[in-house]
């Protein structure tokens, strides 16, 4: 049994030698040197283009940070704004009927609530002023910062072209 064995063994030895010898010749078979350098400077372009396309997502990924870090603060000055003109609004109201339940006429009474108007309406339009310098003051912030993290990320992607 063992011959047949080693027979049929070899006959498929014989047969698959053409194809085995092939294997060692290509294994032996040598690269050209300017095949290696093409590999090589290409594998090296490729990297560097990784390495920009990464410090490129970095700064985008930064100017985005920034960005909602800012709207976070700014929004929460915004709240803290109105909750302290919410309260100076209470404590004038309250001074007011004060002032009122004072007066010992109806011309008095009038007088106050003129004055009270007349206080109230100068608040408004201070308050009117100071928030149309603040938006303004954010939209030109706001547009500058844009326009900074666009030019750091244009600069960085004209890099890799």
């Amino acid at each position: 049994m063992t011959t047949e064995t080693n027979s049929a063994f070899n006959g498929v030895k014989e047969a698959f030698a053409p194809v085995t010898d092939a294997l060692k010749n290509l294994q032996n078979l040598e690269v050209p040197e300017a095949a290696r350098d093409f590999v090589k400077r290409a594998a090296g372009s490729a990297k560097d283009r990784a390495a920009n396309l990464h410090e490129g997502s970095e700064k985008v990924t930064n100017a985005i940070e920034t960005a909602v870090a800012n709207s976070v603060s700014e929004a929460a000055k915004i709240s803290r704004n109105i909750q302290q003109a919410m309260y100076q609004d209470a404590e004038a109201f309250y001074a007011g009927i004060d002032k009122l339940a004072s007066a010992k006429s109806l011309t008095e009474a009038f007088q106050i609530q003129s004055e009270l108007l007349r206080a109230r309406g100068e608040v408004f339009v201070s308050r009117a002023k100071s928030t149309s310098e603040y938006v303004g003051k954010l939209v030109a912030d706001g547009a500058k910062s844009a326009q900074d993290n666009f030019s750091k990320v244009a600069a960085s992607y004209s890099k890799t072209a």
